[in-house]
């Protein structure tokens, strides 16, 4: 029977994959979703550290999400949704590039998906509020 009380669908972020051993799941939705973005910047890990036991952990992670979830394509009504979200963000006067625009990519992900995006960052997502449902784990 489904809890009442959890979303049915929702989109989580990098850092809550990251932190998924230390999260109760009940603070998660029924059916987890990743995005494609997500999954990226997880292969992108152990290739940005020096030292070996910490890119061990990161592989192993990146290995642990590849066997565990199916990614959302980042796909074209996504692109266009994205275009929705940089201007949210340029209107709060916020930047919308470098290693914000990720967040922003994994963020229009969840709009196009029309589900809610978890994350241990809510702040970062603040000025998106109007656009989708932002849940802080």
């Amino acid at each position: 029977m489904p809890d009442p009380g959890r979303r049915p669908r929702g989109l989580i972020d990098t850092s809550v994959v990251i932190d998924l051993g230390v999260i109760e799941p009940t603070m998660l939705p029924e059916e987890v979703a990743v995005s494609a973005i997500t999954m990226a910047e997880l292969a992108a890990g152990p290739h940005a550290t020096e030292d070996p036991h910490e890119r061990a952990r990161r592989q192993d992670r990146l290995q642990r999400a590849e066997a565990t979830f199916d990614p959302v394509p980042f796909d074209g009504d996504a692109a266009r949704c994205y275009g929705r979200i940089y201007a949210a963000v340029i209107s709060a006067n916020r930047k919308a590039r470098g290693a914000r625009a990720v967040d922003l990519l994994i963020a229009a992900t969840a709009l196009a998906e029309d589900i809610p995006l978890f994350t241990r960052n809510s702040r970062d997502f603040m000025v998106l509020m109007p656009l989708i449902d932002v849940v802080q784990v």
